[in-house]
């Protein structure tokens, strides 16, 4: 084989192999499908429904909305909002900006998406990439945590 050929293999090789890792980057189209009821039952230990989703409000005027998902057991109700933002960039703006409103007596958390908090009323706040997502209504810090870092790797 000679030199061309195989430099033309390889680079559709590396291209082929590099889609998927691009694919993974984009919010699926179904925002409650980064959150399975069947992970939310194992996580918070209880028998949770499928999600009931409906619209979230823009949180600011010319802002995408979002997608509420609720999950229901017999006892509590987990609230899971997110919303996909033009960009990144665009995304951390307005996730700051909610911060400063949110973010009151809050406490940052690491190793969650690109940047992450709970607020004051036990309601985990996440951004990663053009994602902003948020957790509330049922389970400890820790459980919304490790359900928000399941979301995260989600996407």
């Amino acid at each position: 084989m000679n030199f061309r050929v195989m430099l033309s293999v390889a680079g559709s090789l590396l291209l082929a192999s590099a889609a998927p890792t691009a694919a993974a980057s984009e919010a699926p189209s179904d925002l409650c499908s980064l959150l399975p009821a069947t992970t939310v039952s194992k996580t918070l230990g209880a028998s949770y429904g499928s999600p009931q989703n409906s619209v979230a409000e823009r949180p600011f005027a010319n802002t995408a909305s979002g997608t509420d998902c609720r999950y229901s057991s017999r006892k509590d109700t987990l609230l899971f909002r997110a919303y996909v933002d033009p960009s990144p960039s665009a995304s951390a703006e307005l996730f700051a900006r909610l911060k400063n409103f949110f973010g009151r007596g809050s406490t940052d958390v690491n190793g969650i998406g690109d940047e992450a908090y709970l607020d004051a009323h036990h309601g985990l706040h996440v951004r990663k990439g053009k994602v902003r997502y948020f957790l509330s209504g049922a389970g400890s810090d820790q459980q919304l945590k490790e359900l928000g870092t399941g979301i995260a790797s989600r996407l």
